[in-house]
């Protein structure tokens, strides 16, 4: 027969969080492209424990709506200023 075990000093982890932290989220399912989802997952796990890739998600979608997101134009002219420097 099984013992049973005790998860009363366990820690919540980035599975199931901590319930002040589920406040003011919505479940929704969105579809987005794989390098999309890479890309947050690759910097989720860069960042480490505590910054979930859906938290990088919320922040990159924040900056956009608060007009805080580089424009498009101002990042084109950043990488070919960077590929300049590298190729000259």
């Amino acid at each position: 027969m099984r013992r049973r075990c005790d998860f009363g000093r366990e820690r919540r982890g980035r599975i199931t969080p901590p319930e002040p932290e589920r406040r003011g989220k919505t479940r929704i399912t969105i579809r987005l492209d794989e390098d999309l989802a890479d890309h947050f997952l690759k910097d989720a796990d860069a960042f480490g424990v505590g910054a979930g890739y859906q938290t990088l998600i919320d922040e990159a979608l924040r900056q956009h709506v608060e007009g805080k997101a580089p424009k498009f134009e101002q990042t084109l002219r950043r990488i070919a200023r960077e590929e300049v420097r590298r190729v000259g």
